[in-house]
């Protein structure tokens, strides 16, 4: 572990672990490694653990144990963790039909790159992301390792209302849209998946540390799986791998 690890107050019953300065797989796996460990310590004063893309805000409460005391015990976890201890990764295969009315921005992302559209699908589609984070409305990914050959900036007047499912493009950064939301990135695609059902246990279908799986699919497919979903009989596809933590 990392032990060069700032511990910051946040208020009076939260503290920010940091991990690093900078957004990187390797630091948001230390991230999710203590978060692991916190949950799995099972301490009745730790509340909620939320992790981000290079630090922990862990919150707890302030009349059974006090920051400092926290602190000490924080640090005393990391040294349980193992650079070998082996997790199952988790792999969510996403469906998206590319460009047309789902799509809106799709030529705009293969002209700004000086590539073709189905350039720009075959690069997405490519390879598999991971989930460092889910915030900005519930559920909403935000994933890493895009391609730069298909980044693109975001809009410069942002939409009022993006349908859910969509998949946009920003920087160098990908994510999906779980609600009907306003939104200012490039729009590629859309998944008839739902992501976020609030009636659902757990109400997110992707948690940090997951990885996202696009598969493009055809307009046909893209109806057929959206009625499979509306009538609740479609299984998102997971593989599950192991991995080194």
């Amino acid at each position: 572990m990392n032990k060069n690890i700032r511990f910051l107050p946040a208020g009076d019953s939260s503290i920010v672990m940091e991990f690093g300065k900078i957004i990187s797989p390797q630091i948001n796996l230390q991230v999710q490694n203590m978060a692991r460990a916190i949950t799995k310590a099972q301490k009745t004063y730790i509340l909620e653990t939320i992790p981000t893309y290079r630090s922990l805000l862990i919150n707890y409460d302030p009349l059974e144990v006090s920051f400092k005391l926290l602190v000490a015990e924080l640090s005393e976890l990391m040294l349980t963790i193992s650079k070998e201890e082996a997790k199952k990764i988790r792999i969510v295969e996403i469906p998206v039909f590319y460009g047309g009315d789902y799509g809106p921005d799709l030529d705009f992302v293969a002209k700004h790159n000086k590539i073709s559209p189905e350039e720009v699908v075959d690069i997405h589609s490519s390879r598999d992301y991971l989930v460092y984070m889910l915030g900005f409305t519930p559920g909403f990914p935000y994933l890493g390792g895009m391609d730069e050959r298909i980044s693109a900036p975001r809009l410069t007047t942002p939409r009022i209302e993006i349908p859910p499912g969509s998949v946009g493009i920003a920087g160098s950064q990908t994510g999906i849209y779980p609600l009907a939301s306003p939104g200012g990135w490039q729009l590629i695609g859309c998944t008839p998946v739902q992501l976020y059902d609030p009636l659902a246990e757990p109400p997110a279908l992707l948690k940090a540390g997951d990885y996202v799986r696009f598969l493009p699919i055809k307009k046909e497919e893209f109806s057929q799986i959206k009625e499979q979903v509306e009538k609740t009989h479609y299984q998102v596809n997971i593989i599950i791998e192991e991995g080194v933590s």
